[in-house]
């Protein structure tokens, strides 16, 4: 006589051999899900030890300015201070790479730019990360006008229709100076002399104080700044700030016409500063930098400071936003940088 299956309603009892495994199972259960709740825990944690920001130039330019202007106000609102760490190379790459190849834990950060991102895609051809596959763009922080300056020791030159008249008489006949192959202010000045038909010797220095220096000396006749860098030399008589890019004026130039009202030809000349984060960092974590990120710059005191640098606030972005924003710049900007002429290797 056949013995009758056991109902799945009613299962046979477990054997000894049986009571070990599922015991041994339900020992091992924990284990499998304590590293997620500890993840998660770390991460509701977020921050409980100083956060390192990688500021990819020299000191005393615009980027390291304006970080260390938000540095303690975010450190405040973090409840732990930001560390800045200035690691300049390779127009911005070196600092930027090492952040992307950092843990995306939530303590390394980078304060990039259209330099490290956009422009860098297109004027390296090894470019050692890919500024949207191994970063994550948290949130933008400044909207950096650039402005046109000419020197004013042995150049006749004092308007921007002499300007134009005078590059046009002597092809390569002048030079213009810049922090670095491939910044911002390159790209805006091979662009601008594209835009016009005139052309002229590129100089690059290491930094912009090194650009200026040679600007004012009269060994370079003009160059590309941000305003605030610009606005001493201006107003000491030095060099001379024909324009400000855009259709504004700039708080810091009252004096010094707008592109749009010179009727210069529109072509591309800012740049703006982002925090990213390494690839892969966790959503919680980048919500609450950009939510601090947010309030920094929505601090009344902060937007003063920031309205007085002639660097308006980039406030109320997500990080999503700013990513699309990212990719949207990278293909603008490509072109533009493989029509200067301008190549990093």
């Amino acid at each position: 006589m056949s013995k009758t299956p056991p109902s799945p309603a009613h299962p046979p009892a477990p054997g000894r051999r049986q009571l070990l495994g599922l015991t041994a199972g339900a020992l091992a259960l924990p284990a499998l899900v304590i590293p997620g709740r500890a993840q998660a825990q770390r991460d509701a944690a977020w921050p409980n030890r100083p956060i390192r920001m990688v500021v990819p130039f020299a000191t005393g330019g615009g980027t390291d300015v304006t970080m260390r202007l938000l540095a303690p106000k975010l450190g405040e609102i973090l409840g732990q201070s930001v560390v800045i760490e200035n690691r300049p190379g390779a127009g911005s790459t070196v600092g930027t790479d090492s952040v992307a190849k950092s843990a995306p834990d939530g303590y390394t950060f980078v304060l990039a730019t259209l330099s490290s991102t956009g422009i860098a895609k297109g004027l390296y051809s090894n470019l050692p990360y890919d500024p949207v596959k191994d970063l994550t763009a948290v949130a933008p922080t400044v909207f950096i006008p650039i402005s046109f300056a000419i020197t004013q020791r042995g150049w006749n030159v004092k308007t921007y229709p002499e300007l134009v008249e005078t590059l046009l008489a002597k092809p390569n006949g002048y030079s213009y100076g810049s922090s670095g192959s491939g910044s911002t202010g390159h790209i805006a000045s091979a662009n601008f002399l594209r835009q016009v038909g005139a052309k002229a010797e590129h100089v690059p220095y290491r930094g912009a104080g090194q650009s200026f220096t040679a600007l004012i000396a009269g060994e370079t006749q003009f160059t590309h700044d941000i305003p605030s860098l610009l606005k001493p030399f201006h107003e000491s008589g030095q060099a001379r700030v024909l324009f400000v890019n855009g259709d504004k004026r700039s708080p810091l130039l009252p004096d010094v016409p707008a592109q749009t009202e010179l009727g210069i030809p529109d072509y591309k000349s800012y740049s703006w500063y982002g925090i990213f984060g390494p690839a892969n960092l966790p959503p919680e974590i980048t919500a609450k930098m950009a939510a601090a990120i947010e309030a920094t710059l929505a601090d009344p005191a902060m937007e003063a400071k920031l309205n007085e640098l002639g660097t308006p606030a980039m406030r109320g972005w997500s990080p999503a936003r700013f990513a699309q924003y990212v990719k949207e710049e990278i293909d603008t900007w490509v072109p533009l940088v493989h029509a200067s002429g301008a190549s990093a290797g």
